[in-house]
C-alpha cells in the first residue's frame, strides 16, 4: 500500500464529526471554501432531509472544473433519490495525477468533516476528463463503491478487470468516444465488476437527466444487492414496468439495436433482484433472430468502417493547410450531423439516425483534432499556422469554450486588445468560467489594463 493511499484511507475513516446545519438543504451552493485549503472549493447539494440523516454522496468531475454544472443539471435527481452531490471546482483537464490526488484528499476532507455522510455509499463521477479523474480517483481509493464515467473511461492504459466498484458507463451516440466505451464495457463482460453502459441521443457532453436517472438507480440496485439499502420491490417493479415500456417503443418503431440496448441494461440492473430479467433475457434472444435486427446490426458495423477510414483520411489533411477543404468538409459533416432524418420506412428512419450519429462523432473527432493541434501550435509560438487551426475548431465546434479561448490567446498576441476581449466574452458565453486562468495567461497580463474582466465574465 502506497503512502498516499494510506492517508485517503486514514482520512476517509477518522474525519471529524459533521457540524449539524451549516449548509442550507435543498439549495445549489455554488462555492463552498475547503477550510483546510483556501484556494479549493466545491459545488454543493444537500437534498431536503440531508442535515438529518446520513446519505450517500455522489463527487462530480466536470472536466473544465466548473462543479457546479453537474450539481445543478442532477440536483433533481439528488432529492428525489436522497444524494449528497459534490462539483470540485479545481479539477479540471491538464492537471498532473499528483494534483488530481490532492484536490480529492482535499475534498475528501473537507466533506466528510462538514457533512452527515454515508460512508458505505461514496460514489464518483464526471464527464470527459472528469470521467477519468472519477475513475482515477476510484481505482486508488478502496472506499468507492460505483463510478459513473460520461463520455469516457478509465484512465488511459487501464485495462478491464475485477474492481471494487461498480462502473456505469454514458455514452451519446454522438460521442467520439462512444466506439471505446462500448469495448470497454465489452471486455468488462469477462470480468466480475458489476457494469453497464447507457445509450443516449446526443453528443460528446454530460448525459441529459433522463439518462443520469438510470445511472442514479443503479447505484441504488447495487446498494440493494450489497445489503447496503433495503430491498425496495415498489422501486424495482416501477423501473421494471418502465423498462418494459421503452422496449415496447423502441421494437414498434423498430429501432432494434436500441430495443436490444435497453434489454442488456436492465438485465445488468436487475440481475439477482427480480426473476424479470427472464423476459429481457427472452426478448435479447428473439432479437437475434431478427431479420431486420441482424441488418441493422450489419449496417452499424459498416458505418463503424466507413468512420474509421474517413478518419484515416482526415489525418491524411492535417498535415497541410486546406482552408477550403475544412470549410467544405464542416460545411458538410455539420449539414450531415444535423439533418431530418429521411421519411419514408421506419428502418429507413433507423438508418438516417444511424448515419446522423455517425456525422456528429466524426464532428466530434475533428473537434478534438483540432484543439490538440491548436494547442500543439499554440504552444509552440506557431501563430501563423495556429490561427488556420483555430479558425477550423471555431467553425466546427462554436460552442466549445478553448476554441474561443484560444482565438483569444492569438489575439493577444497580435496586441489587439478589442478582439481579445471578445473572443473571452464569447469563451464564457459557451462556459468559460476559470478566471484564475486568464489571470495567469501570459498573454493576457500586457494587456491586463485594457481587459475588464468584471465585463468579461459579467455575473459568472
Amino acid at each position: 500500500m502506497t503512502i498516499h493511499l494510506f492517508i485517503w484511507i486514514l482520512g476517509f475513516y477518522t474525519a471529524v464529526p459533521p457540524v449539524a446545519g451549516e449548509f442550507e438543504a435543498g439549495k445549489v451552493i455554488d462555492h463552498v471554501i475547503c477550510k483546510g485549503d483556501p484556494t479549493q472549493s466545491y459545488a454543493l447539494y444537500i437534498p431536503a432531509k440531508g442535515n438529518a440523516i446520513a446519505l450517500p454522496v455522489i463527487y462530480f468531475f466536470d472536466p473544465h472544473g466548473d462543479g457546479a454544472l453537474p450539481v445543478r443539471k442532477y440536483a433533481p435527481l439528488a432529492e428525489a433519490y436522497g444524494f449528497i452531490l459534490v462539483g470540485s471546482n479545481n479539477s479540471k483537464n491538464g492537471n498532473d495525477w499528483s494534483v488530481t490526488g490532492n484536490i480529492w484528499r482535499r475534498l475528501l476532507d473537507d466533506t466528510q468533516g462538514r457533512l452527515k455522510i454515508d460512508r458505505n455509499r461514496i460514489y464518483t463521477g464526471g464527464f470527459s476528463g472528469g470521467a477519468k479523474v472519477a475513475g482515477y480517483v476510484a481505482l486508488q481509493h478502496p472506499g468507492i463503491k460505483g463510478v459513473i464515467a460520461g463520455g469516457a473511461g478509465l484512465p488511459d492504459g487501464t485495462p478491464a478487470g475485477d474492481f471494487n466498484f461498480s462502473f456505469t458507463a454514458l455514452a451519446g451516440e454522438g460521442d467520439m468516444n462512444r466506439s471505446d466505451l462500448v469495448s470497454f464495457s465489452n471486455e468488462l463482460d469477462r470480468s466480475r465488476t458489476r457494469h453497464r453502459i447507457i445509450h443516449f441521443d446526443g453528443i460528446h457532453e454530460w448525459a441529459p437527466a433522463t439518462s443520469m436517472n438510470l445511472a442514479f438507480a443503479g447505484l441504488q440496485f447495487d446498494a440493494m444487492r450489497q445489503g447496503l439499502l433495503s430491498k425496495d420491490a415498489a422501486f424495482i417493479n416501477r423501473y421494471v414496468t418502465q423498462s418494459k415500456t421503452r422496449f415496447d417503443t423502441y421494437y414498434k418503431r423498430q429501432q432494434l439495436i436500441k430495443a436490444e440496448q435497453e434489454c442488456k441494461l436492465s438485465i445488468s440492473l436487475l440481475d439477482g433482484l427480480t426473476g424479470e430479467t427472464a423476459w429481457f433475457t427472452a426478448k435479447t434472444a428473439s432479437l437475434a433472430g431478427n431479420t431486420l435486427y441482424r441488418q441493422q446490426r450489419q449496417l452499424q458495423e459498416s458505418l463503424l468502417v466507413r468512420e474509421q477510414n474517413t478518419k484515416a483520411e482526415y489525418n491524411q489533411h492535417f498535415q497541410q493547410i486546406e482552408d477550403a477543404y475544412w470549410s467544405q468538409t464542416i460545411r458538410d459533416l455539420q449539414t450531415k450531423a444535423g439533418g431530418p432524418a429521411r421519411s419514408g420506412m421506419e428502418e429507413k428512419t433507423w438508418t438516417a439516425s444511424a448515419e446522423r450519429a455517425m456525422y456528429q462523432r466524426l464532428l466530434a473527432y475533428l473537434s478534438l483534432a483540432f484543439y490538440s493541434i491548436s494547442n500543439h501550435l499554440i504552444n509552440s509560438n506557431d501563430n501563423k499556422d495556429a490561427r488556420h487551426f483555430v479558425e477550423w475548431y471555431k467553425t466546427a465546434d462554436p460552442a466549445n469554450s478553448e476554441a474561443w479561448y484560444f482565438s483569444a490567446i492569438l489575439f493577444a498576441r497580435d496586441g489587439n486588445s478589442p478582439a481579445t476581449e471578445k473572443d473571452l466574452r464569447k469563451a464564457v458565453g459557451c462556459g468559460f468560467r476559470d478566471r484564475e486562468r486568464v489571470r495567469q495567461q501570459p498573454e493576457f497580463s500586457g494587456l491586463s489594463p485594457r481587459l475588464n474582466m468584471d465585463r468579461i465574465f459579467g455575473s459568472y
